[in-house]
């Protein structure tokens, strides 16, 4: 089930457990089990959630690690779990810092995750923030944009159809090298995270979808228009998937407290709130639900999906 820029409003979801930051996550994630996250997918999957997400780093260094905590699943292995226990949600990377490795290296695992899943992923792609990651991986920090622009460019002709891809860059060239599986997608969306200027840029010029980073939503119009602006000037005709990350969301009345940004109460006020994404030119939102168990953050799915799903395109 594609996300399209003429359909109808979408929601999917970034996966608790596999990442754990102090931002974000509930206490209860900290004993959670693969079981819990298989079950979360299930319940995404049964219920008509679009996508489930998971993040990317590969170490964090202790002066961000109160912060950032250090529990971050890799993206390809939970997704290859999670598709193996799914049918239909699509399956994303939010977002694969992939210019932390070669682009034949990503393309490699993400045309098998493609294959293995029957066509369910979305690559969201991303710069990095995170300096010690880079440096001990041998990459560029200081020039990790431009490594990411001519990286999607190398992604673009690595996961197509050809067995023999070809690419020639600053940074990085191949031909003649062949790689199956395909992906069973003819063309794989790269989704383009983060709301820099640079980002936005980046996502209008090379993306399939913009995934923002936090722009609250006063501030998404202008950002859309911009996007919409240098897409055009850019002479790229395709349309592109403009994404948001909702607040934080409780369906119905809690009983504990679920913190002042959070939006709850009834199906209707929510979805009318929600609906205001659309309205400034949204096509997909990315939900976070407050829960204190995997159970009632899977009845908080599955209540959304039945209560306030529907309402979202009146």
């Amino acid at each position: 089930m594609p996300i399209l820029p003429a359909g109808p409003l979408s929601y999917g979801m970034q996966l608790p457990i596999q990442s754990q930051s102090a931002i974000y996550a509930e206490p209860w994630e900290a004993g959670a089990t693969p079981g819990d996250l298989a079950e979360i997918a299930r319940t995404a999957d049964r219920t008509g959630f679009a996508y489930l997400a998971s993040c990317d780093h590969v170490a964090i260094p202790r002066r961000l690690a109160e912060g950032m905590s250090t529990v971050w699943y890799d993206p390809v292995a939970t997704l290859g779990f999670l598709a193996g226990v799914t049918e239909r949600v699509l399956l994303m990377s939010h977002v694969a810092v992939v210019g932390l490795r070669h682009p034949l290296a990503t393309a490699k695992q993400y045309a098998t995750l493609d294959h293995l899943s029957g066509g369910r992923l979305i690559l969201g792609v991303g710069a990095g923030h995170v300096r010690e990651e880079f440096e001990a991986l041998g990459a560029d920090f200081d020039g990790r944009g431009g490594v990411l622009d001519e990286t999607v460019d190398a992604l673009k002709a690595a996961l197509g159809p050809e067995e023999y891809p070809e690419f020639a860059g600053e940074r990085f060239s191949f031909s003649g090298l062949g790689q199956l599986p395909r992906p069973v997608q003819e063309r794989v969306p790269i989704w383009v995270g983060g709301s820099s200027p640079a980002a936005v840029r980046r996502a209008a010029v090379r993306g399939d979808g913009w995934l923002p980073q936090g722009d609250p939503r006063g501030k998404l119009p202008e950002q859309i228009a911009r996007l919409h602006a240098l897409r055009e000037a850019a002479g790229v005709a395709e349309p592109i998937v403009v994404g948001a990350i909702t607040e934080p969301l409780y369906v119905g009345e809690p009983d504990w407290s679920v913190g002042r940004r959070t939006l709850s109460g009834k199906p209707e006020a929510l979805a009318e709130s929600l609906r205001e994404y659309a309205a400034m030119g949204v096509h997909q939102i990315q939900v976070r639900f407050r829960s204190r168990s995997r159970t009632e953050l899977t009845d908080q799915m599955a209540a959304f999906a039945a209560d306030v799903a529907p309402h979202l395109d009146r």
